[in-house]
């Protein structure tokens, strides 16, 4: 396993083994890896040639009061999780390569950045989707794979790869959950063993959606009265958004139907949780 920190020899890497033919499956992370990431890199595996891992805390979709200076950075650590899973190559470049002093260039996506979590978190996918463009431009993958846990990061970076033009196909891979149904996120470091506990209620108000609506309740703005409700239960959850929402254009739905994403973020104490689930029958 090769570890390349430059972008230059990240990409004459990747342009020896397009001109050899060989297929080339992306994993971007910020690192910390974990079982989640472990299923993005495994489906790589099986579909390309080489997988390449990049590993980097992208300062451009932090905001002022975010926590980017206490991102979980365990690069040793990763690496061993890189290589047990069989990643070729780990990029690891550094921020001010990426973003030199001159740099001027963002790419935003349109209304797709201004809803759900873009709400609250201005200007994080304008830094998702120029970093992802970056590293698209860097590793020049044939296939790039991305979490259903960010189920708006997806949506964005699909309309990114197809208003761009990039030769590069999305595969979204469904969310890997702890045991007790909690979202895999580096950011469950944070929390301690009763926020840990109480975090369970965002996977547990998503399977009473799940049920309600199994049980014929269509009416969007009743199924998150009653998450919400359920959610109030726990004193350190605090709820940023609850929505339910159309998969392609992310816009608030007036029927629940088949295909419908239900997103949420809710704080724990002081850390931001994300979770969805895609409605598969009502």
């Amino acid at each position: 396993m090769k570890v390349i920190s430059s972008i230059n020899g990240m990409m004459k890497f990747s342009k020896s083994a397009k001109r050899q033919g060989r297929s080339i499956g992306f994993v971007p992370t910020m690192g910390a890896l974990h079982k989640g990431h472990f299923s993005l890199i495994r489906k790589a595996r099986i579909e390309n040639d080489l997988v390449i891992v990049s590993i980097f805390v992208n300062p451009a979709q932090f905001g002022p009061k975010e926590d980017f200076s206490k991102y979980p950075r365990v690069f040793k650590l990763d690496l061993g999780v890189c290589k047990q899973a069989g990643v070729d190559v780990v990029f690891y470049p550094r921020v001010k390569e990426m973003y030199p002093s001159s740099y001027q260039t963002f790419v935003t996506v349109g209304e797709l950045s201004d809803t759900l979590c873009g709400k609250s978190r201005p200007g994080h996918f304008t830094g998702v989707a120029t970093v992802v463009t970056k590293l698209f431009n860097i590793v020049g993958p044939d296939t790039a794979y991305f979490g259903q846990k960010d189920a708006q990061q997806s949506v964005i970076i699909r309309r990114l790869s197809r208003d761009l033009n990039f030769p590069v196909r999305i595969r979204v891979v469904p969310t890997v959950r702890e045991i007790d149904g909690l979202a895999m996120s580096s950011r469950n470091s944070y929390l301690n063993q009763r926020q840990r506990d109480e975090a369970t209620v965002l996977n547990h108000s998503l399977e009473l959606a799940k049920d309600l609506i199994r049980a014929g309740e269509k009416n969007p703005k009743e199924i998150i009265r009653c998450m919400k409700r359920l959610i109030g239960n726990i004193k350190s959850a605090k709820i940023d958004y609850i929505d339910i929402v159309g998969l392609e254009d992310l816009e608030t739905v007036k029927k629940v139907s088949k295909g419908c994403l239900i997103a949420l973020a809710v704080w724990i104490g002081k850390t931001r949780l994300i979770d969805n689930i895609i409605i598969d029958g009502a």
